[in-house]
């Protein structure tokens, strides 16, 4: 992901490592790491779960990533116990200041207090686990990363996932954000690495590779019609298609009034017929969020109220 820079690029930061053995399978111990990396080193590597029960994670993969094993018995039927020693361990080692942030790798929502407590405490807080993890725990971590879907990032194995159980911000909430984004004070286009870390504060959860994809420009250019990635010296850009302008726009709403007698009484009839006419229009493409402020913005109508008629 060369073009969707971590926002923590100039950064690096020690993390605590805390893993939930008990519904996190061994055959991501690589990826966590790998994925790890990219944001700082770890300080604590720590793995909660009952051995005595065997959860797949044998000595060879512990010493093989240096990560130490913390026994927990389950002392009560139907109690998990493995979610309070995490919870235990975290807050003892918040309060000896040797840290920066806290990888917390597991798909349990139950664990999303603890994130939301770490981020009080103005640690950073990454998420990892597999794309079943509910939305509550990964909204409440700073990065969530879905390690089902970026351990093996390509289309197909994507698409095999995406028949499964997973909460992944759905592509069409992507593409509303980049108009949203693009669209911002009056922009009509947008620097391609500032969009990968805007999307990314916006969606804890945001990767490219979620969707089968390498580079950010590839998902663009692969699933938006109406976005086109341009290239400036050596910076690129995403901006609106010019697939139809304002000039052109308003003579056709020019025309709409006046096959309407001068006047339309109700702007959504407008807005119905515009759309009919033009199936992906959107106003934010000319720096509008609504019909009502774009026709305001014409000098050859005059918007009153609901009412809109020719100069």
């Amino acid at each position: 992901m060369s073009e969707q820079k971590d926002i923590l690029a100039s950064e690096r930061l020690q993390f605590a490592v805390l893993i939930d053995a008990d519904n996190i399978s061994p055959k991501y111990a690589a990826t966590i790491f790998e994925e790890l990396d990219k944001f700082g080193s770890s300080t604590y590597r720590r793995i909660y779960g009952n051995w005595s029960k065997g959860n797949g994670w044998g000595e060879n993969v512990l010493l093989e990533f240096s990560i130490m094993p913390v026994q927990q018995f389950s002392y009560t039927t139907g109690k998990n116990a493995t979610d309070m020693a995490m919870a235990i361990d975290a807050m003892d080692i918040l309060y000896k200041n040797k840290i920066q942030g806290f990888c917390l790798v597991t798909s349990d929502s139950d664990f999303t207090r603890l994130a939301m407590r770490l981020r009080e405490e103005n640690m950073f807080v990454l998420g990892m686990g597999e794309s079943k993890t509910p939305p509550a725990l990964t909204r409440a971590c700073n990065r969530f990363i879905h390690l089902n879907l970026v351990a093996g990032h390509n289309k197909s194995a994507v698409d095999n996932v995406a028949q499964e159980e997973q909460y992944v911000t759905p592509v069409k909430n992507v593409h509303d954000a980049i108009l949203d984004l693009i669209s911002e004070n009056g922009s009509k286009q947008m620097d391609l690495a500032n969009l990968g870390n805007r999307l990314c504060d916006r969606f804890p959860d945001f990767d490219v590779r979620n969707y089968g994809y390498t580079k950010l420009s590839t998902m663009i250019n692969e699933e938006f019609s109406d976005l086109a990635i341009k290239k400036d010296d050596k910076q690129h850009y995403v901006g609106r298609k010019a697939t139809l302008t304002k000039t052109e726009l308003e003579r056709v709403i020019c025309e709409m009034i006046r096959a309407n007698g001068g006047v339309i009484d109700n702007l959504s009839t407008l807005n119905d017929e515009l759309h009919k006419k033009y199936t992906e229009l959107d106003f934010r493409q000319f720096g509008y969020s609504r019909i009502s402020s774009f026709l305001r913005s014409l000098k050859s109508v005059t918007v009153h109220e609901n009412q809109v008629t020719l100069k």
